[in-house]
């Protein structure tokens, strides 16, 4: 099938560049070919590939470390700090009930909520399905309630999830696997795929999207050993490790940032590809617009402000923390205002050929993203289940061309020049105060 699909872009490929050099096709498709096509395509094929080739050997450390996992079965403290989370509480604590690892406490912490989540939390916990409930009466947003639930964490290692999130049955015990596959590993991040991909185009794209951004690219800069975000929807910390760098700071990005600092801490962080979290993402274009803004923002005043000492010697420089960090940065913004340079040049240079130049560079990144849904489903845990997905993959080279790009772009350059994530209503104004005085 994968082979009569290419046939047939192939076919069509040569049908609108028959009149075209290859020297033509390279210098005009140039950000496509040599940008994006080394990070964004060929290293997650790589990563696939080795991840075949290592396989045997990985399952047998994997086996050990469950043996060694059990043995000890340490105390895990699951944490879901949140503001009116409450409608969100029995979906968690369902899949929560069926895990393969039991010895864990449930703590809910809420952010100041205004519905009835108190409520809620008070019957959950008379009825033993959580272990503490904690209610800030005044919101200080997300880091001020995953502090005050490490505070009271009693377990060895640490899970932060949020509470619209569900779990496979054995994600707890895999994203505990790589603290006793390495020592020096203090933080492990899960696998988020969307939970809600039927319920609009908008969350389609979204649930192709992860799969492709989370599931195989956040493999590819592990194996990179450039791994740089432990997603706030599902990720695993040593507790004590946590309470010595000082928790969560203030602000967007909290996921990137405490990455970050315990990457600079001198300890390893590591992706658990088969610790499945279910998480629910916007549905319409307006939201997601809105939260990508937020991602952005957090890029520039985290990794380019906050941790700007990561690229200078110092005692704790580190070469691949530098490189992790660089990588983040360059292809997540500057190439982006390249690209608009680009994309600008493109068109006024070529004004007689723009449909041309359309439909062939559609079918190039086509052509690619299938070899990219092709990988994806060799390392899927469900691959039958997002088959289905793969239709998408028409409009998917806009969305993630075009559609994320922009967003990208405006909000780095809201950031960049006004520092606007001071300003979102993501944090109360209060907190935002405090952490812009502090230049946090």
């Amino acid at each position: 099938m994968t082979d009569y699909v290419f046939g047939i872009i192939d076919g069509i490929i040569a049908c609108f560049t028959a009149n075209l050099s290859w020297d033509y096709l390279v210098t005009t498709y140039w950000f496509l070919l040599f940008v994006e096509f080394p990070r964004y395509y060929l290293t997650d094929i790589v990563a696939v590939a080795r991840y075949g080739a290592t396989w045997r050997g990985r399952v047998r450390r994997e086996a050990e470390a469950r043996r060694a996992l059990h043995v000890e079965r340490p105390l895990v403290t699951i944490m879901a700090p949140g503001k009116n989370e409450g409608k969100n509480l029995y979906h968690l604590i369902e899949s929560l009930r069926e895990q393969t690892y039991s010895n864990f406490e449930l703590l809910i912490i809420d952010d100041g909520s205004d519905d009835a989540t108190p409520l809620i939390c008070a019957d959950l916990q008379r009825a033993g399905f959580i272990d503490g409930f904690f209610r800030m009466k005044d919101r200080g947003g997300k880091a001020s309630a995953a502090n005050c639930g490490l505070e009271h964490a009693r377990g060895k290692y640490l899970v932060h999830i949020d509470a619209d999130s569900s779990l496979d049955r054995d994600a707890i015990e895999q994203i505990l696997i790589p603290f006793y596959m390495d020592r020096d590993v203090r933080g492990v991040g899960g696998c988020i795929k969307v939970r809600n991909a039927d319920d609009s185009m908008c969350s389609s794209m979204q649930a192709l999207e992860y799969l492709r951004t989370i599931q195989i690219g956040r493999m590819a800069t592990d194996m990179l050993g450039i791994f740089h975000i432990i997603s706030g929807a599902f990720g695993a910390f040593e507790t004590e490790t946590l309470r010595q760098l000082g928790g969560w700071d203030i602000g967007p990005g909290l996921d990137g940032d405490i990455t970050q600092k315990i990457r600079k801490a001198g300890y390893k962080v590591r992706f658990a590809n088969k610790a499945v979290c279910l998480t629910s993402v916007p549905v319409k274009w307006s939201k997601l617009f809105k939260q990508r803004l937020r991602w952005s923002k957090s890029l520039i005043r985290f990794r380019v402000r906050k941790h700007r000492d990561i690229f200078w010697s110092n005692r704790n420089f580190s070469f691949s923390n530098m490189i992790s960090n660089l990588d983040c940065i360059i292809y997540d913004c500057v190439f982006n205002y390249i690209w608009l340079f680009y994309i600008i040049t493109l068109f006024l240079s070529n004004a007689d050929r723009i449909a041309d130049i359309i439909i062939v560079g559609w079918l190039i990144r086509l052509s690619f993203s299938i070899m990219a849904f092709v990988a994806m489903q060799v390392v899927s845990e469900r691959s039958r289940q997002e088959r289905r997905l793969g239709a998408l993959l028409l409009f998917h080279t806009l969305y993630m061309g075009y559609f994320l790009r922009v967003a990208r772009l405006a909000g780095h350059t809201a950031e960049i020049f006004f520092r606007t994530s001071y300003r979102d209503k993501w944090n109360p104004e209060k907190t935002s105060a405090v952490a812009l005085a502090e230049g946090l």
